[in-house]
């Protein structure tokens, strides 16, 4: 395992010697981050979370209690997984073949799910592979994701569809002047709707 010295791995985690965490990040009790895997700096794996075979995660990520990001995922830099998502592999799963042999890992390709940067997904949202959640987007708890997320969307349901924008802040858009622009009340960030594509106005 290549790790800096102030890297925090408690002593029930799994960590391949094989994964590369990178500086200041923490793996807690009974998590298991497999070979391969590329996690960048201030990372944190919670109690019981999985993070699959070659996983690549950006910098200052949180992955929370009993989730699974099974491979080949994608986080970029600073993600949240909520406690129990599960981000899947597997578009059409079966354990067994059609001649009813049961499937090996040469049987079937995995698919990844891809978090851009700053997205944020809720408890036990499930997110199904192949899919991509734009940047800076938030998936409300429970939600199941059968299709690409975009930028700055706000998404719900079974199966996810929007309902609103939210801003880098977290927090849901306002309505501005006119029907395509858009404002964080924290922030106070303009963005422009187009399309269904929302954008950040650059100051």
């Amino acid at each position: 395992m290549t790790s800096p010295s102030n890297v925090r791995i408690v002593d029930s985690a799994d960590v391949s010697s094989d994964a590369s965490i990178g500086d200041g990040s923490s793996i807690w009790h009974l998590a298991q981050v497999r070979e391969g895997v590329r996690m960048g700096e201030n990372c944190i794996v919670g109690r019981g979370a999985y993070i699959g075979t070659g996983v690549q995660m950006g910098d200052n990520c949180k992955v929370q209690n009993y989730a699974l990001v099974y491979e080949p995922a994608e986080l970029g830099d600073g993600v949240f997984i909520g406690p129990a998502v599960v981000l899947t592999n597997d578009t059409y799963p079966r354990s067994i073949n059609a001649d009813g042999s049961l499937k090996s890992a040469h049987d079937w390709e995995p698919v990844g799910v891809t978090i851009e940067k700053g997205a944020a997904i809720g408890a036990r949202a499930v997110c199904v592979a192949p899919v991509t959640v734009g940047a800076w987007a938030t998936v409300a708890a429970g939600t199941v994701v059968v299709k690409d997320v975009p930028a700055y969307a706000l998404v719900a349901g079974v199966p996810a569809r929007r309902i609103g924008w939210v801003g880098e802040s977290g927090v849901p858009l306002k309505a501005g002047d006119d029907e395509k622009t858009w404002v964080c009340p924290v922030t106070g960030d303009h963005y422009t709707e187009q399309d269904g594509i929302l954008t950040k106005e650059v100051a």
